[in-house]
């Protein structure tokens, strides 16, 4: 995952950790000779139309909003097709209310259309104070939590890991954020949702009270529900 940052020199760029209470929790009760928390890369304003997220400061806000209507205007006045004349014109009006163009809830065919613009009030944006940037790990936490994003947990053996995934991802993609091979070979994904792993005491605790449950591809994965994929080898 990319975070792109404006403004906010506080935040230094590269690779960081997004320590994870929840797995902290599971490796407490789980034994693993590793325990590796989600990460994110951080970037500069210039890699902004490759990020998943944007982090300005509140006054920065009026800047972004006003890039996007200018190229918005700009493809107005060249004349474009009905259909994009009416997408473009839901752009503008959002963005001269100064809301971002997020807000617009687009529909996977709008964004097709315009996925060739390079606007940045599309992608999710979190604001912050600059006083924010001094707790690095609590911002990132809200980050990802405000811009549509979860952990799933995988314990045992040689590691326990969170791996970061976006809301509404099914079993089988979440498969693939651990390996192609497991996402192709799927057979299905056993799942304790973290409430009952952390009632039961662990793992083996959890499946014996049989709150273990066998779930197919199209299971929309949880916030912290441990997993365990089953697939051909």
């Amino acid at each position: 995952m990319k975070i792109s940052v404006f403004a906010v020199p506080e935040i230094s760029l590269g690779k960081h950790n997004v320590k994870d209470a929840r797995l902290d929790q599971a490796d407490k009760l789980v034994r693993a000779k590793k325990k590796t928390y989600p990460q994110v890369e951080i970037t500069g304003e210039g890699a902004a139309l490759e990020a998943d997220v944007i982090i300005i400061p509140k006054d920065v806000k009026a800047d972004l909003i006003l890039r996007d209507l200018d190229f918005v205007e700009t493809r107005l006045a060249r004349s474009p097709e009905e259909k994009e004349k009416v997408l473009l014109n839901k752009m503008k009006q959002v963005l001269e209310k100064e809301d971002f163009i997020s807000t617009l809830g687009l529909s996977s065919e709008d964004k097709v259309l315009i996925s060739g613009y390079g606007l940045l009030t599309i992608k999710p944006i979190v604001e912050i104070n600059k006083e924010e940037a001094e707790d690095i790990g609590g911002l990132l936490a809200r980050v990802l939590a405000q811009s549509g994003f979860i952990c799933f947990l995988t314990v045992g053996d040689k590691e326990n890991r969170a791996w970061l995934i976006k809301k509404g991802t099914t079993a089988w993609e979440a498969a693939g954020a651990i390996h192609s091979d497991i996402q192709q070979g799927f057979i299905r994904a056993e799942i304790i949702s973290f409430a009952d792993f952390i009632q039961a005491g662990g793992e083996t605790q959890a499946k014996q009270a049989g709150k273990m449950r066998l779930e197919q591809k199209e299971y929309i994965m949880q916030d912290a529900d441990l997993v365990n994929f089953r697939f051909n080898k």
